[in-house]
């Protein structure tokens, strides 16, 4: 198996660092990530020109990528940006349209590639925790279409969105993977109500509330009552993006830390001359080869059997979960005092790659996952 990058794939990320170390300083990033938007439309229209999202889907669907290697590309240098316009987003609800999505539907996602839209995932829920099937907001047929009600919690950019993807239960018991149906939701769709609010790690998400929300017939995306595989292929797409992204940040972190081992000193020499620091370095440079190596191996079997597909995804989220908090952690206390300061760039990354062992399943339930999968568990 081959898992160099093509020479498109190393031109779009070493076009992507330029762009984001030119035009996304740090500065830049913190003015967006704590404005009343949660980012900046202009942003992710220029995002939209280069390319970048547009290298996450198939050119069967308007892109000139969508491979496993393609997300992981976009994704890693926008985790070393921290970049928090909603790429997530329109990755997962994207790639639920392209896989089963109608001509309407599609139309949208035109105008997701050119940046001139956002989509938002709508699944999560405050009682599902991690629990992929676990959807208990409902949706029943009518004369005139259908009618939504329930709750959507942590929906990342839906201030913003201009539609959702959702996810509701159509027949069958609340944790049942068949009754599920996913449908798209354009944005003011009468009886949708949002609450928006700051993300603790940049950025803004919201709760959606669903109270006999009309939608047209067509508004449902893919077929009736099994939409658990558009779903789980979609949020897998995610589950790889974190994880690049992590990869991303932790790099980052890695790099950051080691450069100020080699300058600040102590007791007159650099602090990276003492080898009890120097093993910790080491360690941790083994941790960020591993986990490279995880998040190459499910980059490539996304594409693959389902079996396969999953459990590489587990094992990715699981090493990167650990090693990201793991490295954040290390690389504050070999800052010392100052790496607790907000100020500092470090801070920022520490506290995102903490946050994404909690997006999309923690440590504990993708361990759990890749465990029950082996046995041949449909987890």
């Amino acid at each position: 198996m081959n898992f160099d990058l093509t020479d498109e794939q190393r031109m779009l990320a070493d076009m992507l660092a330029r762009f984001i170390s030119e035009q996304y300083a740090f500065a830049t990033r913190e003015r967006i990530a704590s404005s009343a938007e949660g980012y900046d439309r202009a942003m992710w229209m220029r995002f939209g020109e280069l390319g970048a999202i547009g290298a996450l889907f198939s050119p069967v669907h308007g892109g000139f990528g969508g491979t496993g290697d393609d997300i992981a590309v976009v994704f890693e240098q926008l985790g070393r940006g921290l970049v928090v316009e909603p790429f997530l987003g329109a990755l997962v609800a994207g790639r639920a349209i392209a896989a089963v999505g109608n001509t309407m539907q599609r139309a949208w996602l035109a105008r997701l590639l050119q940046g001139q839209a956002v989509a938002a995932f709508a699944h999560g829920e405050p009682d599902s925790r991690y629990e992929l099937a676990r959807v208990a907001t409902s949706a029943a047929h009518t004369s005139d279409g259908w009618r939504l009600n329930g709750t959507k919690a942590v929906v990342l950019c839906g201030e913003a969105a201009d539609g959702f993807v959702v996810s509701a239960r159509t027949r069958g018991a609340v944790d049942a993977e068949h009754g599920i149906s996913l449908f798209w939701v354009p944005r003011h769709t009468p009886g949708l109500a949002l609450r928006g609010y700051a993300l603790i790690d940049g950025g803004r998400g919201a709760e959606l509330q669903f109270r006999d929300a009309a939608l047209p017939a067509d508004a449902l995306l893919g077929p009736l009552d099994d939409g658990f595989p558009a779903l789980e292929a979609a949020l897998g797409c995610g589950v790889l993006a974190l994880c690049a992204e992590a990869l991303g940040a932790m790099d980052t972190a890695f790099d950051a830390t080691l450069e100020y081992l080699r300058t600040r000193r102590q007791f007159g020499v650099p602090l990276g001359s003492f080898q009890a620091l120097q093993h910790r370095m080491a360690d941790l440079a083994i941790d960020l080869r591993q986990t490279r190596s995880a998040v190459i191996n499910a980059a490539a079997a996304l594409d693959g059997p389902r079996l396969a597909r999953e459990r590489a995804l587990s094992a990715a989220k699981y090493t990167v979960g650990q090693v990201g908090t793991r490295l954040a952690r290390e690389a504050v206390q070999l800052h010392g005092g100052i790496g607790m300061t907000w100020a500092l760039p470090l801070a920022h990354y520490a506290k995102r790659l903490v946050m994404i062992d909690h997006q999309l399943g923690d440590e504990d339930h993708h361990l759990a996952r890749y465990i029950a999968l082996g046995r041949g568990i449909h987890a």
